[in-house]
């Protein structure tokens, strides 16, 4: 996978909290900080993100998008 976006961090998603729309993920990083991203619900559903599953955290200006493999 190649991105423009500078800021990548990996890590293994802690928890999702999913709602009528968007869904909450928390991304854990190795150091231990968390990340926490709203994407769609159907974004988590289209990356089979749960969790444990090894994601990076994209970050672009004031967006944080979530990417897999």
């Amino acid at each position: 996978m190649k991105i423009s976006a500078r800021n990548v961090l990996n890590g293994t998603v802690k928890e999702i909290q999913i709602g009528a729309v968007n869904a909450e993920v928390v991304v854990k990083l190795s150091n231990g900080a968390e990340i926490v991203s709203i994407i769609t619900k159907e974004s988590t559903e289209r990356l089979q993100l749960s969790q444990g599953k090894q994601v990076s955290a994209v970050i672009k200006a004031s967006d944080v998008m979530i990417a897999i493999d």
